[in-house]
């Protein structure tokens, strides 16, 4: 036997105004890649990059070092294409389901998430898919 769901719809402005957002003016956002699950990394938008990323379908973070917007791939090349957007339950984390091209972290791995902590040791499990120097060009 199934139950049906009971969903519920508010319009994105007023959720938007609900946001937890840090001293900063920033919220953690969590990338995945759509069709793998694989969590490919974390990074923080303020409100202009996540309606960005909204409008545009590229998504775009804030960048903490540089402190202004990050177009994920404006260097690299590495884009991330918006799949679907999800918020959760105390509207304090965005999880975004992404396309992502090429490797995610800058280190030219696949994931941010290669570092394995096991007990006492930490592993890194994978190798850069490219070298990170050619990643990012002058």
């Amino acid at each position: 036997m199934t139950t049906a769901v009971n969903r519920l719809e508010t319009d994105w402005v007023v959720v938007r105004n609900t946001l937890k957002l840090n001293r900063d003016g920033l919220i953690p956002a969590i990338a995945q890649q759509f069709d793998t699950r694989a969590v490919l990394m974390m990074a923080w938008m303020n409100l202009t990059a996540l309606d960005e990323t909204l409008e545009s379908g590229r998504v775009c973070y804030w960048s903490r070092s540089r402190q202004r917007l990050w177009r994920k791939g404006e260097q690299s090349g590495q884009i991330q294409l918006l799949k679907e957007a999800r918020l959760d339950c105390d509207h304090d984390t965005l999880l975004l389901l992404v396309d992502q091209t090429g490797p995610a972290c800058h280190t030219g791995r696949a994931t941010c998430f290669y570092n394995h902590i096991d007990g006492g040791r930490v592993i890194v499990d994978s190798d850069p898919l490219i070298d990170p120097d050619k990643l990012y060009k002058s």
